[in-house]
This record gives structure tokens, sequence and C-alpha cells, in this order.
């Protein structure tokens, strides 16, 4: 793949937490190109980094050396407030753990990104309903999450990291609660709807079943990122 075209790039990325017994090194010379359009998933045993090197990717972790490119800029080099707007209009997340507003209906957990940008218009409404539509939510919107199943609250917060039609769509564990049958359903909603609009989809999982789903696999092994075939 040509580097030049690529809308993520890492080099030689390394991060390293201090401790007691000294510094702890997680990533080690990570080195990943990856563009829209793709899917990849990313391996590893437990405590290899694999959220980690997302936090990184996503602009949550900083890393202790090495470069991240996003859309061939550097969101490091930015100031505070341009990397929260950054991260906000170009990143979409979903986590193992829905992290929903449970005093706010499933409409208004989804619009929740579009604030940041000057709230939530018809535009940004119509673009909203028709997500939970395309999820099978339609008749769920005035819901408040402890009204729904997990497998419900985590396409509604599938629906929310797609709301600004982010270029990169970054999942961590996001079937790791949910049973197999969901679990199946949430991970070929991910792969649909990040096709759909062109995004470049990570997925960090434990789960075999769903990483052969992707069509590129990488593995994190004692720091270092390996492709898998």
């Amino acid at each position: 793949m040509n580097s030049a075209a690529s809308d993520l790039q890492l080099t030689r990325v390394c991060k390293t937490y201090p401790t007691a017994g000294g510094e702890l090194t997680i990533l080690r010379d990570v080195n990943l190109v990856v563009s829209r359009g793709e899917a990849l998933a990313v391996t590893g045993p437990s405590g290899s980094g694999k959220s980690t090197l997302l936090y990184i990717i996503g602009t949550l972790e900083t890393p202790t050396s090495g470069t991240v490119r996003l859309l061939e800029q550097d969101p490091f080099g930015l100031t505070p407030a341009a990397l929260a707007g950054f991260r906000n209009s170009r990143i979409g997340f979903v986590f193992q753990e829905h992290c929903l507003l449970p005093q706010c209906s499933v409409l208004e957990n989804v619009l929740i990104p579009t604030l940041a940008g000057g709230g939530a218009g018809p535009a940004e409404e119509r673009r909203a309903r028709a997500l939970l539509e395309r999820v099978g939510l339609a008749q769920r919107l005035a819901h408040r999450p402890a009204e729904l199943s997990g497998g419900e609250r985590q396409r509604v917060a599938i629906c929310r990291a797609m709301i600004n039609q982010p270029p990169f769509l970054l999942a961590d564990e996001p079937t790791g609660n949910l049973d197999r049958q969901t679990a199946q359903a949430v991970g070929s909603l991910l792969l649909e709807l990040a096709r759909e609009q062109n995004s470049l989809l990570i997925v960090v999982t434990h789960s075999t079943e769903l990483a052969d789903r992707f069509g590129r696999r990488v593995e994190l092994v004692d720091g270092h990122l390996k492709e898998r075939e």
C-alpha cells in the first residue's frame, strides 16, 4: 500500500508508563498504514496494549515517541481545543460499555456529538433518525437506555459514533458484553455502516469469530504489531 495515500499512518510509535518497578513498555516501534474503506481487526492477549493502541489512534492517549498522522495531519501538534474539535468531527468511538447518558432518550444520545459543532438542527436530527431506522430502532427514539437490551444499547452507541460521518470509526471490544447472536448482529452493523460511509474501521477484539470477518487482521505480541494472514 502507498503510505502517501493512507489516511492513518503510525511510524515507530512507542508507549511507556512509569511504575514503581521502573518503566513499563506497552508498545514498541509500532508501524501501521491504513486507508479509508479498510476494516482492520486488532487482536492479542489481555494486557498486550490493544486498547492503548486504539486510544493513541483516537487521540485519547499521547504516544511516548513516534509519529501519528491522521488525514495527513499530526493531531498531537494541535492545541487542546483544536484537538478536541478534530476528535469530535473526525473520529467515532464505540466502547465495550455503551456509555450512553441514562437521563437522555435514544435520539438525544445519538445527537450528543453534534452539540460541539453548534447544536442539533433539522439536518442532524433527520440523520440521527435515519441511522436509528437503519439499525432497527425507529420505534425506540423516546426510550431511555435502561429500557433497552444490551444489543439495542450498543446499536445506539454505533449510531452516536456515526452521526458526524467520521472518516475513522474505532471500536474497543464492541461485542464483549453481548451474547453470540447479538454479537454477530453488532459486528455486521459495524462492517456494513463503515462500508456504506467509506469509513476506516478499526476494531479491538478478543473474538476470533469477529476478527475473522475483517478484511485485514493484525496482532499485538510483546508490544510489537504483526500482520496476520
